[in-house]
C-alpha cells in the first residue's frame, strides 16, 4: 500500500484538492466497517503524508443499535441501510473543511462533511427519536492503540461467520483482544473518545463549527 512521494505543490494550485487517500489504496472488506477504517488510520500513520493528528474514527449508533443511512452501496431505491452501528472516518483539513471518507458508501470518497451529513444522515426531522444517530469520534492515533476485535460478533450461534472475515489476523492490544462493544457504545462514560448528537456534531466538524 505504498504510494509516491507528494508532490510539492505552490500555494493556490488547484491539483491541492486532491484527496489524501485514493479508494484503490484502501484494505476493506464488506461489514467489517471498524476493521477497514483501522487500516486506513494504519495507512495513514505509515504513509506519513497527513499528520495523524487531523484524522478521527467516528462510529455511528444508538442505545437501540438501529441507525439508518443513506447512499450505502448495500441499500436499494433511495432507501436507508439500518445498521446496528457503521464507522466512518474523519480528517478536518483545517478551517471549516472536514472530509468523510467511507468506503460503504454511493457518495464521492472523500466526500465533504456537509454533503455527507445532507445525503447520508438526512435530516432528524424524519427520523423517529428513537433511531436518532449519535457519533462516538475518536482520535485516529488513540483509535489505533485502543481497538480490539476477536470477530467474535460477526459469528453465528451455530459458530459459523455471518460474513467471510478480512485475511488478515485480528486486531488486538496488549490489554484486550475484545472491546468492539465500548467503541459502539453511546455512553459518554464509556471507553474512549467523545460522544456526540448529530446536531452536536455537525456544529463540531461542519461548515458552522466556527
Amino acid at each position: 500500500m505504498s504510494g509516491p512521494k507528494p508532490e510539492r505543490l505552490e500555494p493556490g494550485d488547484d491539483r491541492r484538492q486532491a484527496p489524501a487517500i485514493a479508494k484503490e489504496d484502501c484494505v476493506y472488506t464488506s461489514c467489517y466497517c471498524e476493521e477497514n477504517v483501522w487500516k486506513l488510520c494504519e495507512y495513514i500513520k505509515k504513509r506519513r503524508q497527513n499528520p495523524l493528528e487531523e484524522w478521527y474514527t467516528v462510529f455511528i449508533s444508538n442505545d437501540q443499535k438501529m441507525v439508518p443511512i443513506w447512499s450505502q452501496q448495500s441499500g436499494s431505491d433511495n432507501q436507508p441501510v439500518i445498521w446496528d452501528y457503521h464507522v466512518i472516518l474523519l480528517h478536518d483539513c483545517g478551517g471549516q473543511h472536514c472530509e468523510i471518507y467511507d468506503l460503504d458508501t454511493t457518495l464521492p470518497f472523500p466526500c465533504p462533511c456537509d454533503t455527507y451529513v445532507k445525503e447520508a444522515f438526512r435530516s432528524e426531522d424524519l427520523i423517529r427519536p428513537a433511531f436518532r444517530r449519535k457519533m462516538r469520534v475518536i482520535r485516529a492515533d488513540l483509535y489505533l492503540k485502543t481497538f480490539a476485535s476477536d470477530r467474535s460478533h460477526m459469528k453465528a450461534a451455530n459458530g459459523m461467520w455471518r460474513t467471510t472475515p478480512p485475511p488478515y489476523p485480528c486486531i488486538q492490544t496488549a490489554e484486550a483482544k475484545m472491546n468492539i462493544d465500548k467503541f459502539i457504545s453511546m455512553t459518554p462514560t464509556v471507553g474512549w473518545g467523545d460522544v456526540y448528537t448529530l446536531p452536536e456534531f455537525v456544529q463540531q466538524f461542519g461548515s458552522s463549527k466556527l
